[in-house]
């Protein structure tokens, strides 16, 4: 089971892991050792909530597909189980980050006193300014 929140829970066989080789520098090494994590997780066929399900979906991600498939590719370490573990404790903060839910703003009020003092100092710049323009006889 890999757990979301205390009372969210996916079973592990929701989640498709396979190996494949990773990318970049590694000389000899790379070229044969499948080090990379490969993991799926179709967010329709989920035993998530609906409701989370619908805000996983509505989220801008890349590594979300069209048909609702999260795609996620760890190759950050040198040793598969690491990546493994990287890769769930990725999807473990991509779920999480859909059960928070934001907390709606309320619009403050600017001050009476605020209002006061922008006006006061925006008399006192045109007197400034006035005081500058040449006098006439």
């Amino acid at each position: 089971m890999i757990t979301i929140t205390r009372s969210v829970h996916i079973a592990d066989a929701e989640v498709e892991m396979h190996a494949v080789r990773a990318q970049g520098a590694g000389g000899q090494n790379v070229n044969k050792v499948n080090s990379a994590i490969h993991l799926r997780f179709d967010v329709h066929a989920s035993s998530l909530p609906e409701h989370l399900k619908e805000r996983l979906l509505a989220r801008q991600d890349n590594r979300l597909t069209d048909d609702g498939t999260f795609v996620l590719k760890a190759q950050r370490f040198r040793t598969q189980e690491q990546n493994r573990i990287d890769a769930i404790e990725r999807l473990q903060a991509w779920l999480a980050g859909a059960t928070r839910t934001q907390k709606k703003r309320k619009p403050t009020r600017v001050p009476k006193g605020a209002r006061r003092r922008r006006k006061e100092a925006k008399k006192k710049q045109s007197q400034t300014k006035a005081l500058r323009k040449k006098v006439d006889f």
